[in-house]
Order: structure tokens, then C-alpha cells, then sequence
């Protein structure tokens, strides 16, 4: 896929780097030579533009990308008028970071494609991390209920899959198991790689390292927790 991101900071450029790394094509933008400079050689092509500068911003190719990204965060009257010129070129689908509530508030008004919070999923992530001492990956479904694929604890390995009675005692549906496995590329070098067990077999026990990934609701997985 293209991108075009505006804002090279630390947000952007994490993001562009990571984008071009998973073999996107990756359009670069902001007032920054500096910041230009350091990704100059590691996306497709980088631009030294004051995208706020309608002038300026007509140099990317705004209707020919899959997506475009303002990652602009702290300058608020930036980030804002960098949205409403996109809207106003008919720039379809726009992604936008909002810092605070105020700023999510002004940028839904321009009815863009997604608002990213990206400071907001940091502190939640921090939440789960303080909360259960666990790296945990969640998708809110609505306030009450998520989807969570977390690291099987060390309490549980050896037990059999069917043991668990996740559903009856704590009302969660296990929706997948996700199972390290150890590859070699073409250099000879290992790595891990987690694949999807969609079958299990009566005796199929849990293996360290293994990830299991529950649905249901918040309050179940804390005390799905506890009792370990």
C-alpha cells in the first residue's frame, strides 16, 4: 500500500520507518529538515514542506496514495488546518492524531476515516501491563466486552486445553490459541513465529509461550486473573 504521512516526529517517524520496513511505500512530509533528513534513506521519498502551505501541500500526490496520515500532534492549529485542506482537496480516506480530548473533538468534525490516540492506547496499555502484570493485547468491542490474546501464564502450562473451563467458571470463549514455533530463514538464522492451532486433541496440553486469545467481559478477565 502508499502512504503519505505529514509530521516527522517521533509518532511519524516510528511510523513510517515501521511502514516501509513491512515493505509499504512511504511518502514523507513536514517542516523539519532535520527530521527529513533522518528518514530520507529508509522510506520512499521525503518532502521539506509547510503542509499547513496549501501551495505547498499541492506538491504530494494526495489523490493517488491508499491512505494519508496526519501524525502531527502537538502543534493543534497545524494539525487541524493540515485536516480541513485534505477535506477540501477530497482527499477520501484520512487518518488523524488527535493528543487530547478537545482535539479528537475538532477533528471528528471534519468526518475523517480514523482518529488515532495513539498517547490514550499507551496509557491503557500501561493500565493492563500495572493491572495484571502482563503484556496483553485488547479490542474494545463496546464498554462492557474485549477481545484479549495474552501470554499463557506459567500456572497453566501442562494443563489440557479442555481443563481450562475458561467458559463454565469464568464466562470467556476462547477464541484461538496462538503456538511459538522456532524457523530458520535463508541466513540461518532462528526466529520465532506464532501460528493459529485451530484443532486440539483431547490430551493437547498448554505449552509455555503459548497465547491464547478470549472474548468476554472486563470485569471476567480480572477475575479470570485473580485466581491464578
Amino acid at each position: 500500500m502508499k502512504y503519505i504521512i505529514i509530521g516527522l516526529g517521533n509518532y511519524g517517524h516510528v511510523l513510517a520507518e515501521e511502514l516501509s520496513a513491512l515493505g509499504h511505500e512511504v511518502i514523507g512530509a513536514d517542516i523539519s529538515s532535520g527530521r527529513v533528513d533522518s528518514l530520507k534513506d529508509k522510506i520512499a521519498t521525503a518532502f521539506v514542506i509547510d503542509a499547513t502551505d496549501e501551495q505547498a501541500l499541492s506538491v504530494l500526490p494526495l489523490n493517488t496514495v491508499d491512505v494519508v496520515i496526519v501524525a502531527i500532534g502537538e502543534n493543534f492549529g497545524a494539525s487541524i488546518r493540515v485536516a480541513a485542506l485534505l477535506k477540501q482537496r477530497k482527499v477520501k480516506r484520512i487518518y488523524a492524531r488527535a493528543i487530547d480530548a478537545v482535539h479528537c473533538s475538532v477533528l471528528q468534525a471534519f468526518g475523517l476515516e480514523r482518529i488515532l490516540t495513539p498517547e490514550e492506547d499507551a496509557a491503557h496499555g500501561l493500565v493492563r501491563l500495572l493491572e495484571f502484570g502482563a503484556d496483553m493485547e485488547t479490542f474494545r468491542v463496546d464498554p462492557d466486552y474485549y477481545v484479549v490474546k495474552f501470554t499463557v501464564p506459567e500456572k497453566l502450562v501442562g494443563y489440557c486445553v479442555n481443563e481450562l473451563n475458561l467458559d463454565k467458571e469464568f464466562g470467556l470463549k476462547m477464541l484461538a490459541l496462538k503456538r511459538a514455533g522456532t524457523l530458520t530463514n535463508s541466513l540461518g538464522i532462528s526466529f520465532t513465529e506464532h501460528n493459529v492451532v485451530n484443532e486440539f486433541a483431547d490430551n493437547e496440553q498448554i505449552q509455555s509461550g503459548d497465547r491464547l486469545v478470549c472474548y468476554g467481559r472486563y470485569r471476567d478477565f480480572q477475575r479470570f486473573w485473580k485466581a491464578l
